[in-house]
């Protein structure tokens, strides 16, 4: 007897079609990994429909390098029971232009972002110091800072504005790669680290010697990890959190569908340290603003609050908060009774 239509299990060549069909109308570079996807579907050792039907994946377990990653229809879920979370958020802290490796202009950007309802973006293009992404220097940066003006004076009275920001470059050591003078015009500092990435051993020092950089406010992606393409860093992130808190810097989410930075897992430590979080799409085209629901979901599954969130800030409260990094470490001391009491209980646990 022939089966029945809505008997029928789906089969991998049938995966492999829906992939294809999706590729169609995709965007690059989701599109060509979708693509990858579809022809992958071909290769697999066993019917989907039998780990399907027995619960099983088809990599079992999931390595490292791809797990505590949402998809994209799970990070939809979450959110659909928080409306106030996409509502609430006021602006995205992360993203890139033609001034580095970005595909849009900041007016692009900006426009897109306001058609989000945002009341602000900050732009950060690389530093000087990574050239592979088109890092740019601290006269290009002023230059840039003139081009933002004038995106500024487009929007006049507009509840909106573009900060002046960049990511910073960070060495092993936490060094950043532009001089101070040229951070102190910007209105917010991120920084990330983009070399050294594979190691495998303890990390501590290097993510507590950025921490205590003055010109950090944010610091970006800060494991380093990519899907299915490196790990990213080791390191005491109960301490890395703690000093982060003491010190008032800001973590960050990396909204990109690869990064995923931080992951769900350390959000949880992140949020019983109380550290500020950041949240940034590491949009390079307008388009992209949309991945920051990966961040969202994560802060969201990981229970953070939403006031430990620069992103649900003001302008106003994010420009005040952001503006005290180049005041002395001492002015960032929590008051008796918290964490941290005391100037010396911040130098010792940021001792390197």
């Amino acid at each position: 007897m022939k089966r029945r239509a809505k008997d029928q299990e789906i089969d991998n060549g049938q995966v492999a079609e829906w992939l294809s069909r999706e590729a169609d109308n995709a965007k690059y570079p989701v599109q060509r990994a979708l693509r990858a996807a579809g022809r992958a579907a071909f290769l697999w050792p066993e019917e989907v429909s039998n780990l399907v039907r027995q619960k099983r994946r088809l990599s079992e377990p999931v390595p490292e390098i791809r797990r505590n990653f949402f998809t994209w229809s799970e990070a939809q879920k979450l959110l659909a029971d928080k409306p106030d979370w996409r509502s609430g958020i006021k602006g995205d802290l992360q993203m890139h232009t033609e001034w580095s490796d970005g595909s849009a202009s900041a007016r692009e950007m900006a426009d897109a972002a306001v058609k989000r309802g945002y009341q602000y973006i900050a732009i950060t293009d690389h530093g000087k110091k990574l050239k592979i992404a088109g890092g740019i220097t601290e006269s290009e940066l002023r230059e840039q800072g003139r081009e933002i003006y004038e995106v500024n004076q487009h929007f006049g009275a507009n509840d909106f504005r573009v900060l002046r920001s960049i990511e910073m470059n960070l060495d092993v050591e936490g060094n950043g790669d532009m001089e101070s003078d040229a951070l102190a015009e910007l209105d917010l500092v991120l920084g990330a680290f983009h070399s050294s990435l594979r190691k495998t051993d303890d990390q501590t020092d290097r993510y507590l010697g950025a921490l205590k950089n003055p010109n950090l406010n944010i610091l970006g992606h800060p494991r380093g990890r990519i899907y299915n393409y490196r790990l990213g860093l080791r390191a005491d992130w109960e301490r890395v959190f703690g000093v982060a808190a003491d010190l008032d810097k800001a973590v960050e989410i990396d909204s990109y569908p690869d990064r995923q930075d931080l992951s769900v897992d350390l959000l949880k430590l992140a949020r019983k340290a109380g550290v500020r979080i950041s949240l940034g799409t590491d949009a390079h085209h307008p388009w992209q603003l949309e991945f920051i629901d990966f961040g969202l979901a994560a802060a969201v599954a990981a229970g953070i609050p939403k006031e430990r969130i620069l992103n649900f800030m003001s302008r106003d409260e994010l420009l005040n908060w952001a503006g005290k990094r180049n005041k002395t470490r001492a002015s960032k001391i929590r008051p008796a009774g918290s964490r941290a009491s005391s100037l010396a209980a911040i130098q010792a646990r940021t001792a390197v």
